[in-house]
């Protein structure tokens, strides 16, 4: 593989370079909406609001992209960790300006989204279209159990917090000492968890789910990587400051905005990925990549943040979140883990899994 970065020339396929190119004008076009200042005449700052969207989206497309072909270099392993650290990035500029902004509900409400996302929508997705073409899907139950007991830890961590100041105990008058506790914890698990990952191939995302037929050299993956960071932090601070407008104009609660819009918009475009290896019957790589995703968000990205908060002035971000987002996540990944535990699943999981999403989503429409 190292040849690779020595002796072949930069080959991008057609598709690739048609995709960069237009979020390269995405991205333009939402930098030129935000300095103009122009508004749309009749739907004013919600076209502003959608072109951020589809440039944040574009730019962790073009972020997946770029670590799957890291995967012609680096082992499975790094590879998943570079992957889980950087395909992050749009989803932590937004909930960072968020949270300046003193969003803190939407960011609350976002990255509940993005794990509700992960592992109901797009897990359920897959199961559908995996098992619509080839029956029943069978893969490895070892990496989804491990997964499955870091979320419930994950789960955990928020909901304690949530029952002590609900039920008004003495450890809910120490709401923020208590969030810092429980983001340690997290981080340090998280780190034990991503030593296991360099250490036990098995764990991490097979090679096989990394390989392209057009490899970039390894240096120009790691330039790309660093101009879509650069881009997405650009085009959060944009996301964000057209947001409030658009969902005041579309009737939208903030809640909802969190929970659907921005946790898709944020996160869930490259694992689209996961759906298509369903398709083609990897079972194994779609449920990895699916759940490794919404595992990073909660004991990596949440604990993250709530750290992050402190330095960022206004209120700060802590783990205690509205009971019903809490019993919703409770629910949404003991449904997860009975669906995957026996490492088989088919259509009728992957419905079930949607008709949760569309229930939960449902119930915050109204706020």
């Amino acid at each position: 593989m190292d040849d690779l970065s020595e002796a072949a020339p930069v080959v991008i396929d057609r598709k690739t370079m048609i995709f960069m190119a237009a979020t390269a004008m995405l991205v333009a076009a939402a930098a030129g909406l935000h300095f103009s200042g122009f508004e749309a005449p009749t739907l004013g700052p919600i076209v502003n609001f959608v072109i951020c969207a589809m440039a944040l989206a574009g730019i962790a497309h073009v972020i997946g992209e770029a670590t799957d072909q890291l995967g012609n270099h680096l082992g499975p392993a790094i590879t998943g960790v570079v992957q889980a650290a950087v395909a992050s990035l749009p989803e932590l500029f937004v909930c960072v300006f968020s949270l300046k902004a003193g969003l803190v509900t939407l960011v609350q409400a976002s990255l509940i989204g993005s794990i509700l996302g992960n592992v109901l929508l797009l897990l359920g997705l897959a199961f559908v279209v995996g098992g619509r073409k080839h029956g029943v899907l069978i893969f490895e139950s070892q990496s989804p159990r491990m997964i499955s007991t870091l979320l419930l830890l994950a789960v955990s961590a928020l909901v304690l917090p949530t029952l002590a100041q609900e039920l008004h105990l003495p450890a809910g008058e120490h709401e923020q000492p208590l969030a810092v506790v429980c983001a340690v914890v997290l981080l340090v698990v998280f780190l034990v968890h991503t030593d296991a990952m360099l250490t036990q191939g098995q764990r991490a995302v097979p090679s096989e789910a990394h390989a392209r037929a057009h490899a970039w050299p390894m240096s120009y993956a790691f330039i790309v990587l660093a101009l879509c960071g650069a881009g997405a932090g650009l085009v959060s601070d944009w996301f964000v400051e057209a947001l409030e407008p658009a969902i005041e104009m579309m009737g939208i609660n903030q809640t909802f905005a969190g929970l659907v819009i921005v946790a898709i918009a944020g996160n869930a475009v490259e694992n689209v990925v996961g759906v298509r290896l369903a398709a083609e019957g990897k079972a194994d790589f779609a449920v990895s990549i699916i759940l490794n995703s919404a595992l990073q968000i909660a004991v990596a990205l949440i604990p993250l943040l709530v750290i992050i908060s402190f330095w960022l002035g206004g209120e700060s971000f802590t783990l205690a979140i509205p009971p019903i987002l809490a019993v919703a996540l409770f629910l949404s990944v003991l449904v997860v883990t009975v669906v995957t535990v026996d490492g088989r699943a088919d259509m009728v999981d992957g419905a079930a899994l949607i008709g949760l999403y569309v229930i939960i989503a449902t119930i915050f429409w109204w706020g």
